[in-house]
């Protein structure tokens, strides 16, 4: 008899385990343990099996980095209703930081390996704010320095938001590669987000919270 066809549901269902599989072998062992067979072997797979999904092992961690980037950018979405422009970027930034902490093997696989994105490569749709977690953080910074209250001279929104963005990562990125670090007394991660922020706010604002 001819094998059964899969639905598509079966099919996502499959490419899902594929992608896991990857990433799991890519953050524990390293990118050159991302290889077709290792991937298959790891999922009890064959390897033919694996090329019906993904052609390359450069087109399926594609797919891993799209599959956490879109993910990011549902966990960020829920912001963007917030009328407050001030509130916004910091409810925004808040979820950033928690999707990171939540989500440590989806955040280093995204933002601290090198896997340049391609937009003609991803399966993201640049600057759909839907889809491109980066589009909703420049429209986050737009809407903040159209409010007027942020000082002047950071009244840049790619600078602000690229800015805003390299503290917020700097946080993340120490959090999960030396949380566990005997070397350093780390302070709890909820009074250094939160001094994080209000440093910002103190240096940004017009008229700090204070006054």
């Amino acid at each position: 008899m001819p094998p059964k066809l899969k639905t598509d549901a079966e099919k996502l269902a499959i490419r899902t385990v594929i992608i896991d599989a990857a990433r799991d072998l890519f953050i524990h062992q390293g990118v050159d343990a991302v290889t077709m067979r290792g991937v298959a072997n790891k999922i009890g797979y064959s390897a033919t099996s694996i090329y019906l999904y993904f052609s390359d092992k450069e087109q399926l961690l594609r797919a891993v980095v799209d599959a956490d980037a879109l993910k990011l950018a549902q966990a960020l979405h829920s912001t963007l209703i917030i009328s407050d422009p001030l509130e916004r970027f910091l409810q925004f930034a808040q979820h950033y930081v928690q999707f990171a902490l939540a989500n440590p093997n989806h955040y280093r696989m995204m933002f601290m390996t090198q896997h340049p994105c391609d937009p003609a490569l991803s399966s993201i749709e640049q600057h759909n704010p839907e889809q491109d977690g980066y589009a909703q953080l420049i429209g986050v910074a737009t809407s903040a320095c159209a409010a007027g209250i942020f000082k002047d001279e950071f009244n840049h929104p790619v600078l602000l938001a690229q800015t805003v963005w390299a503290a917020m990562h700097g946080l993340c990125a120490l959090q999960i590669n030396m949380a566990d670090d005997a070397w350093i007394d780390w302070q709890p991660i909820e009074a250094r987000i939160d001094f994080m922020m209000r440093m910002c706010l103190q240096g940004l604002l017009k008229v700090t919270p204070h006054e």
